[in-house]
């Protein structure tokens, strides 16, 4: 006879979002404002990353947690380098993600590979400048550290390409593509053939569950942050 449940490992899908302020109408301003663009991502479970805050008195966060939530965006969990916010988070009834504090900032809103068949091949390569010369395949990801990443081949549906700098893909785009991961404005993602699922500029996000316009889809395309909004426009190569 099963038993009535068992535990197994899982995988979760979630982005993290750092708080810089306990102002709880400063938070609402900024949710109302970007309302539109984080109802893409209700169906998300969220990390609070605290790490801008040294002590865990300094804020509620069983308030900000509800702020959200009032907004659709679930809070389930709280990350800090210092494990002294664990009682904190666990009496919001929330679990406790210790994070790296050298490295808190590159792991910022950055998206966790969705549920697949097989674990993800996450690789981590920190240089000035990475080359993938291989296809990246459903379930894998690749992160370039501190450096910008070129990649030659194709990039499949459901893998994930991040880099703290720009990202040049050579081949067909069908994963989703994170430039700036480590918060640089000023990053881009150039696409030979553009058809990703999603693409992302310093944790501004934009998914595709349609084709993009005939002059986009399927061609090379650059895609840059602009005034708080991702813009994305043909590379005429004429």
């Amino acid at each position: 006879m099963k038993p009535a449940f068992e535990v197994k490992s899982a995988r979760l899908d979630a982005l993290a979002v750092q708080l810089h302020t306990a102002d709880s109408a400063e938070l609402e301003a900024h949710l109302q404002q970007r309302i539109g663009q984080y109802q893409e991502l209700s169906s998300m479970p969220f990390l609070l990353d605290v790490q801008d805050f040294s002590r865990p008195e300094a804020l509620d966060i069983a308030t900000v947690a509800s702020l959200f939530a009032r907004h659709g965006l679930q809070i389930i969990g709280l990350r800090h380098s210092d494990e002294a916010w664990a009682p904190y988070a666990a009496a919001a009834h929330l679990a406790f993600s210790p994070a790296d504090k050298t490295t808190a900032e590159s792991q910022l809103k950055s998206v966790i590979e969705p549920p697949a068949p097989a674990p993800v091949q996450a690789q981590v390569i920190s240089q000035p400048t990475v080359f993938v010369n291989t296809p990246i395949r459903t379930g894998q990801q690749v992160y370039a550290e501190n450096a910008d990443l070129i990649v030659t081949g194709m990039v499949s549906e459901g893998a994930e390409i991040i880099a703290d700098g720009n990202i040049h893909v050579y081949g067909p785009m069908r994963g989703r593509a994170l430039a700036g991961a480590a918060g640089n404005r000023q990053a881009r993602i150039f696409i030979h053939s553009m058809q990703a699922e999603l693409v992302s500029v310093a944790g501004i996000y934009r998914n595709f569950e349609q084709d993009l316009p005939a002059h986009l889809h399927k061609k090379p395309v650059q895609v840059s942050l602009q005034d708080e909004r991702l813009v994305i426009g043909a590379i005429d190569a004429e």
